[in-house]
C-alpha cells in the first residue's frame, strides 16, 4: 500500500471530491494495467544501455492524462504538477521522484505510434467486453464525423498536411480528418474505427465497419443506396445485410391537406432511436475528452490518439452503466 504524504492526509479531510477526481479514481479501477502493459513492454526499452527508464506504467499513465484532457507535452508535465487529482492518479510521490518531462513523454507516444499499440489496445479492451457478453452480435450502427485540422501554412513546410483535405457538409467547407465508427446496436460499443481524409464519402469506409455476424445496419441518410454499390452486391455476407438507412428530411415532406399519418417519418424515429447510440460515443470522443481538432499531423498519428480515446469512451460507459 502506497504511504501517504502529508498533502494527501490534508486533502483527505476535504468534504467535496471534484468530478475530475472522481472520473480519474473510476477509471483507474476499471483499467486492465496489467494487459495494457504487457502489450508494450515488448518493445519498451530496458535503460541497461543509456539512462535508466521510467516504469511504464508511469508514463502510460502520464499519456492517457494527456489524451483525456486534451494537452499538450509540456502541459500535461505542468498540469500534474499543478493538480493533487492528476499527481494521485500517476501515483508519484515528489519527496523520491519527478514528474516524467515532456520530451520522455514525446518518445513513448512515438514508441505507441509506432508499434499501433492504441490499436491493440483498442482490441483489447473489445475482447473484454466481448467475454462479459457486454457486446452484442447481429447489428452495427455506422457514423463518421469530421475533425478539423489546422489550415495555416504558417510552418516549416509552408503548407498544410497533405493528408488533410477540404468538404462541404451542408453550406459550410471543413479542412481535416473524418474518423468512422461502427457501434454495436444493442449495446453502443464502439468495436471498429477507420480514419480517412475528410473528402472521402461515409459509404466509401461503411463495409469496412460491418462485422462478418451483422445481420443489419443502420445509418443516416449519408448511406442511402450503399446495397447498390458494386462491393456490397459482389460481396456475399454483405449483400444479405438488411441496411436501415433514414431517408434525408426532402424526402420525408407530405402535402399540407394530407390528414393521415406519416408512415415513413414514423419508421425513421424508430430508426433514429437505435441509431443514437453513435452519437453519444463522438459526443464522448468531441465534448468530454475534447479531441475535436487534430493536434498532429497524418491521419496515423491521430488514429493511434483516436484509438485510446474510443477505448477510453468504452470504459466510461461501463463506468456509467455500473458495470466492472
Amino acid at each position: 500500500m502506497k504511504q501517504q504524504t502529508f498533502t494527501d492526509i490534508e486533502y483527505s479531510k476535504r468534504k467535496v471530491r471534484t468530478r475530475r477526481e472522481e472520473f480519474l479514481n473510476a477509471i483507474d479501477r476499471i483499467i486492465p494495467w496489467a494487459n495494457w502493459i504487457e502489450l508494450i513492454e515488448p518493445y519498451y526499452p530496458s535503460g541497461k544501455r543509456s539512462r535508466p527508464t521510467r516504469g511504464v506504467e508511469t508514463m502510460l499513465r502520464m499519456y492517457l492524462l494527456q489524451n483525456w484532457f486534451n494537452l499538450s507535452d509540456v502541459g500535461v508535465e505542468e498540469a500534474i504538477y499543478d493538480s493533487h487529482a492528476m499527481r494521485s492518479f500517476m501515483r508519484i510521490d515528489f519527496s523520491s521522484e519527478q514528474v516524467p518531462d515532456a520530451t520522455t513523454l514525446l518518445k513513448f507516444r512515438h514508441l505507441l505510434e509506432e508499434h499501433h499499440i492504441g490499436e491493440k489496445i483498442f482490441e483489447d479492451v473489445k475482447s473484454h467486453l466481448e467475454k462479459a457478453g457486454l457486446i452484442m452480435h447481429g447489428g452495427s450502427i455506422v457514423d463518421a464525423t469530421i475533425i478539423a485540422a489546422p489550415s495555416s501554412t504558417k510552418n516549416k513546410d509552408g503548407q498544410r498536411d497533405p493528408e488533410m483535405h477540404q468538404t462541404k457538409k451542408g453550406n459550410q467547407w471543413y479542412h481535416g480528418m473524418k474518423v468512422h465508427a461502427g457501434v454495436d446496436a444493442g449495446s453502443g460499443y464502439v468495436h471498429t474505427i477507420t480514419g480517412t481524409a475528410a473528402n472521402v464519402h461515409d459509404i466509401v469506409e461503411a463495409p469496412k465497419l460491418i462485422r462478418d455476424d451483422d445481420d443489419v445496419m443502420y445509418g443516416d441518410s449519408g448511406y442511402t443506396g450503399i446495397e447498390k454499390r458494386p462491393e456490397v452486391q459482389n460481396d456475399e455476407h454483405l449483400s444479405q445485410v438488411e441496411y436501415r438507412t433514414c431517408h434525408k428530411p426532402s424526402r420525408l415532406n407530405i402535402s399540407a391537406g394530407y390528414s393521415g399519418t406519416n408512415w415513413e417519418r414514423k419508421i425513421d424515429s424508430k430508426k433514429a432511436s437505435v441509431r443514437c447510440k453513435v452519437e453519444h460515443v463522438f459526443l464522448i470522443v468531441k465534448r468530454q475528452f475534447g479531441y475535436c481538432k487534430t493536434v498532429y499531423r497524418g491521419i496515423a498519428k491521430n488514429m493511434n490518439r483516436f484509438f485510446m480515446l474510443f477505448t477510453s469512451a468504452n470504459l466510461l460507459m461501463c463506468i456509467r452503466a455500473g458495470r466492472a
